[in-house]
């Protein structure tokens, strides 16, 4: 047997001298070394305890550390599980408890929190810091930096990642072997990726696009990365002569755009220039490549599935559309009543199939019932089309879901928390148009009779319960929401009504 996400991501490395992390303070970490890292802490969370199968819920900051854990797990078996470190504890403690995680990672200053969070669900918890100390690296400088690679199956699951709907609670996509190797795999070749490839990250590494795409299709080709622990205008920009790529939210590429020192001269070097994870703006698409020359790629994927679609790496980049399916996945643009599929130009709910499809939701077999079709096909949530040239449009979702600066937001988790508050009758949360974060989050509030709701205290309190992602950028306090005739909330009147509140922010 063998285990083939770490053979063919890692394994394949092995013993090799070749760059793999440039490092923000010079430094370089060489594939083998980085190996034999994971081989320790690989033997430190066995050495737990732990098993093939068994969940580690992973949340620390970026650093070489955090992603050899990630390769660690892929070693040994066991299902990674990265979480957003702006998650408080509330919000931690259900996809702790959901999940069944064995060890919990974190760092220090969140230790005695998610302690007493452990010991209540049984688990064990070991710290990790971004300058790489912590209970964890201390427990595995003390083991061999081999480790015997544990079997896995193509269809045994490799990682959660935790997605919520726009009502009911987090759930939690199971991701396999299989789905995060082939998409790598594809992408490599769509791509043109090379060992010669130097990838400028930038992205953090609790999600997919950071850590499924970026990561692993670096590993897949044999590339180095610079890992830059976040977003920094002035890092990226000295560090983009280095980079022969670079995958990034559109938030960074408005933020190049907006300094004087982001040239063509600058850019001229590159050879790719990636976005996704959010819409980027047709007037973003015209004014990187009146800068630089690049026209940047624009892909889809989402948490369940991870790359869906592709503008080509030859060929038109098209604005305003995320390209064609990638070779292996199938995409179509369905009825939502019937099911039935549309022809192209119409408007429909989008439906992919492939072997990046995830293998459903963590003990929610009705959830998965209800997006995960008997023929595999998964219904993704996004309304879209597909033009008379194959490329498909994505025109909005048909759930209310906000994606701001890269990140999912849904709605109704910042609700249930704002209809808790004092004077507040009921409330309503939209996204609309920022011309940095693409979208960002409005509450719309409405007083309980003779109340008036003080909203610098609400502001206030969300923040101690949401992670900051979350935060409404502005509180509005109006008479009554829009409802139509059977009651339902009219999201689509106040995104109208507030569509300019930040038209020149």
């Amino acid at each position: 047997m063998a285990n083939p996400l770490y053979d063919h991501l890692f394994g394949t490395h092995a013993g090799k001298d070749t760059p793999f992390l440039f490092l923000p303070d010079g430094t370089t970490l060489s594939h083998s070394a980085f190996l034999q890292q994971a081989a320790r802490i690989a033997n430190a969370v066995t050495g737990l305890g732990l098993s093939a199968g068994d969940r580690v819920a992973v949340q620390v900051e970026k650093s070489p550390e955090a992603l050899a854990l990630y390769a660690a797990c892929v070693q040994a078996g066991l299902i990674f599980l990265p979480l957003n470190t702006a998650y408080t504890e509330d919000e931690l403690a259900y996809f702790i408890e959901n999940s069944g995680a064995s060890l919990i990672v974190c760092d220090d200053s969140r230790q005695s929190g998610l302690s007493a969070i452990a010991g209540r669900l049984g688990a064990q918890v070991e710290t990790l810091n971004a300058d790489g100390s912590g209970s964890l690296t201390d427990k595995a400088g003390d083991c061999p930096a081999s480790f015997d690679t544990v079997d896995r199956k193509a269809d045994d699951l490799a990682a959660f990642l935790y997605t919520s709907g726009t009502t009911g609670r987090s759930k939690g996509a199971m991701l396999t072997q299989d789905n995060l190797l082939s998409n790598a795999q594809t992408l490599v070749k769509e791509w043109r990726f090379t060992s010669d490839d130097v990838l400028l990250h930038a992205l953090p590494i609790f999600h997919t696009h950071g850590l499924f795409v970026a990561t692993n299709v670096t590993l897949a080709a044999g590339g180095s990365m610079i890992f830059l622990p976040k977003f920094d205008l002035d890092r990226v920009i000295e560090w983009l002569p280095r980079a022969t790529s670079m995958m990034g939210v559109p938030t960074f590429y408005t933020r190049l755009l907006d300094d004087a020192r982001f040239t063509r001269d600058l850019a001229q070097h590159m050879r790719l220039f990636i976005s996704g994870s959010a819409p980027l703006l047709a007037e973003t698409h015209v004014q990187f490549e009146n800068r630089t020359g690049h026209r940047i790629l624009e892909r889809y994927g989402m948490t369940e599935t991870n790359m869906n679609t592709s503008n080509p790496y030859e060929g038109e980049r098209r604005a305003g559309t995320v390209g064609f399916p990638l070779p292996g996945v199938e995409l179509k643009v369905t009825d939502p009543d019937s099911g039935n599929t549309l022809p192209n130009g119409e408007i429909g709910q989008i439906e992919v199939r492939g072997p990046n499809v995830f293998k459903g939701y963590w003990q929610m077999p009705e959830k998965t019932a209800a997006e995960l079709r008997e023929d595999g096909f998964f219904i993704t949530g996004d309304l879209g089309k597909i033009d008379e040239d194959g490329y498909v449009h994505i025109v909005g979702r048909n759930k209310d879901l906000i994606i701001s600066g890269g990140y999912n937001i849904y709605p109704k988790e910042i609700e249930l928390v704002l209809d808790e508050q004092p004077g507040v009758l009921e409330s309503a949360v939209i996204g609309v148009p920022h011309p940095d974060f693409g979208e960002t989050v409005v509450a719309v509030l409405v007083a309980q009779p003779g109340a008036a709701p003080d909203t610098r205290a609400i502001m206030e309190n969300v923040g101690q319960s949401l992670a900051r992602f979350k935060h409404p950028r502005s509180i509005e306090v109006i008479d009554e929401l829009p409802r139509n005739t059977m009651g339902k909330v009219q999201k689509n009147i106040l995104r109208e009504r507030y569509k300019d509140m930040f038209a020149t922010a």
